[in-house]
């Protein structure tokens, strides 16, 4: 199945799912797949948000970690665009921290004329249908 299949796939898995609770449970579930993207590996806005089941909130994922709604412990430097550029230099102590805490954990950045840039097909986090699964399970049992 091609990668345009699977995400079709899982968002039907996630299809016509309402949050339960109040409104602050996407932000919830934002900190609970940003606490799974594996150490060396960095995920996309879009591709959080179609974890969390909103695959079109993208832009709430990005609201959520600029603000720190998600929790402390997000690992929100191993989030960038869907191009790979890093885009999230606001939400960090000086503007490289982000490209120095991927670099620490083995992930070339590479310097773009669009800026700091990671390869996807090397360095993104490839999750699966398993991992949709998993946290829906993960958010029923939570709640939200």
């Amino acid at each position: 199945m091609g990668r345009a299949a699977k995400n079709y796939a899982c968002v039907g898995f996630f299809a016509g799912e309402a949050l339960r609770g109040d409104s602050m449970d996407i932000y919830k579930r934002i900190g609970m797949v940003c606490g799974k993207i594996p150490e060396g590996k960095v995920a996309t806005y879009g591709q959080i948000a179609l974890l969390c089941g909103k695959p079109k909130n993208s832009r709430q994922v990005g609201f959520a970690l600029n603000r720190g709604l998600s929790g402390e412990k997000t690992n929100a430097h191993r989030v960038v665009n869907r191009r790979g550029i890093l885009s999230g230099a606001a939400n960090f102590e000086t503007f490289d921290m982000q490209r120095l805490l991927l670099e620490q954990e083995g992930i070339q950045v590479t310097w773009t004329p669009k800026g700091w840039q990671v390869e996807l097909k090397r360095f993104g986090w490839k999750s699966t249908m398993e991992d949709a699964v998993m946290f829906r399970k993960l958010f029923e049992k939570e709640g939200i």
